[in-house]
């Protein structure tokens, strides 16, 4: 399941099993708005505890919407305490144009003051 809450940071938040329908009619329209009105995007990309897997078609989705709005990322902050879902950001997070760090569920807090700043 995917919730998106449209604020000054876009937050994503993910619980139980994501699938490619929660990318295609929920998370993939609602950044296209968001970019409408706001060329930069600063993202909240929050893993909740509730999480449980995306499906392989999520997991593609997300790949295609990363490349699609990529000169639109800014500040990525990945809230997640899933090890394998940490590792990949951190991996591949020079490759994203705009600043992406990581934290635990306990650090989001931190993870809002760090977008805004």
């Amino acid at each position: 399941m995917v919730k998106v809450q449209d604020a000054d940071v876009f937050e994503i938040e993910l619980s139980g099993v994501v699938s490619a329908k929660d990318y295609e009619e929920v998370l993939i329209p609602a950044i296209e708005k968001k970019v409408a009105s706001q060329e930069k995007l600063r993202v909240l990309y929050h893993v909740t505890p509730e999480f449980d897997s995306y499906e392989w078609g999520a997991m593609w989705d997300d790949a295609k919407a990363g490349i699609k709005f990529w000169s639109n990322w800014e500040k990525i902050a990945v809230v997640s305490d899933v090890e394998w879902i940490i590792k990949g950001v951190q991996m591949f997070a020079f490759a994203v144009p705009g600043s992406v760090k990581t934290f635990s569920n306990t650090q989001i807090d931190e993870a809002k003051e760090w977008l805004l700043s």
